[in-house]
């Protein structure tokens, strides 16, 4: 017998007629959310947890390379060029107290090393081809670069010092002659007055802030100040002082903080208000960059005329994650490559300088199987319905 001759038969139709498509629907619909894979040159988000993975895995790649990679010799070559620094929130694991920040900011620079003879300061990146590029926290390049570039500026000092500056107290000068003013009016007049402590014009010496203890977030030493003092039932409290990224990501400024892990400003203006209110002088690097975008070369020479590698240099390299798939051919054995997801991820930023890392695209292939099964699913339903109306009427004319 025929089923459509049972009474059952056009509700049992249609339950397996729809049954069959949803299932088909779903089945489809798993095989298109499927195709929605992260391809092999997608961003990986700088702020997921595949990211930290992916970027501490890159670094033990480092620590375990072998002596190909060791070799730093290429590098003489190079120049360091700043390219921006940005931050991520991240969960704080050492957060044991009620009191302690729970999400923490992670900050991180990206820095490029480029050919000496193609890296230019005007150029934001520095160069446009024959480079690599590298992603390093901050606190560890704040650090490295610091050094590097104090031993670069004493160098070149000296070399201004004795090739420019005729200082020394011979027989040839008078007895007005002072060495301090002679040194001083040497630097600044050809622009150097990094080179240049203390202005021997004037009497007061300004104490100077030691930038050193806080390039890393450090607890602010305040001297007592009788003319600030603090309600009996009022809290002494601990400000810290910590390098930052600038909103546009592109400068890397001081600001004080009210936790141990410099996320929190301590006023709306990173702190510029509070410090002047401590300590009665302006924050040091609070609107100048503790970085330029200039170009460092990686090249020391040193008295005996031997050419080699700053030590800073070597730190910065092997502590970064690395992606030297833009170096030209031959530069090193083995390109490494292992951060250059992670890199890719922290191109994009906000204008508040959080990472806005491009994540994984959905496939437009999946999408197109999702619309057009969707749109079969719902045609498929109608013609069901239309298919039960028509078997109701030839029903309904049977029995009559």
């Amino acid at each position: 017998h025929k089923l459509s001759n049972y009474p059952f038969a056009n509700k049992t139709e249609d339950c397996l007629t729809m049954k069959f498509l949803f299932s088909l629907f779903l089945a489809n619909l798993a095989v298109a959310s499927a195709g929605k894979v992260i391809p092999g040159n997608a961003a990986i988000k700088a702020d997921s947890e595949m990211g930290m993975k992916l970027l501490s895995q890159a670094r033990k790649l480092e620590e375990n390379g072998d002596d190909a990679e060791n070799d730093m010799s290429w590098v003489v070559g190079y120049s360091l060029k700043f390219q921006g620094c940005h931050h991520v929130k991240q969960w704080n694991g050492d957060a044991d107290d009620d009191e302690d920040v729970k999400i923490a900011t992670k900050r991180l620079v990206r820095f490029r090393l480029c050919p000496s003879d193609m890296c230019t300061e005007t150029n934001a990146g520095g160069c446009k081809s024959g480079y690599g590029d590298y992603v390093l926290d901050l606190d560890t390049y704040i650090n490295s670069y610091y050094e590097l570039k104090e031993q670069v500026t004493e160098q070149n000092c000296e070399n201004h010092m004795n090739n420019n500056c005729d200082c020394d107290d011979d027989d040839g000068k008078g007895d007005d002659f002072n060495r301090d003013y002679c040194e001083y009016d040497c630097f600044v007049d050809a622009g150097m007055s990094e080179c240049v402590d203390q202005n021997p014009y004037e009497d007061d010496e300004v104490e100077q802030v030691d930038i050193k203890e806080y390039l890393e977030c450090a607890q602010l030493e305040v001297e007592n100040n009788e003319d600030r003092k603090l309600e009996e039932d009022e809290e002494e409290v601990a400000y810290y002082v910590g390098p930052y990224c600038a909103k546009q990501g592109g400068d890397i400024y001081l600001g004080v903080f009210t936790e141990d892990s410099c996320s929190e400003f301590a006023d709306d203006y990173g702190g510029k208000t509070t410090y002047e209110e401590l300590t009665g002088q302006t924050l040091p690097y609070s609107s100048e960059s503790l970085v330029g975008m200039e170009c460092l070369s990686a090249q020391e020479v040193d008295d005996d005329g031997e050419v080699a590698v700053y030590e800073q240099f070597e730190e910065l390299y092997k502590a970064a994650g690395k992606c030297e798939n833009n170096l030209a051919e031959g530069t090193v054995e083995y390109p490494n490559s292992n951060a250059c997801s992670y890199i890719e991820g922290v191109r994009i930023v906000r204008e508040d300088g959080v990472v806005r890392s491009s994540g994984g695209r959905a496939s437009p292939v999946a999408t197109a199987f999702i619309v057009i099964f969707a749109m079969a699913f719902v045609a498929m339903g109608f013609y069901v319905y239309y298919l039960r109306t028509r078997l109701g009427v030839k029903k309904d004319t049977l029995l009559d």
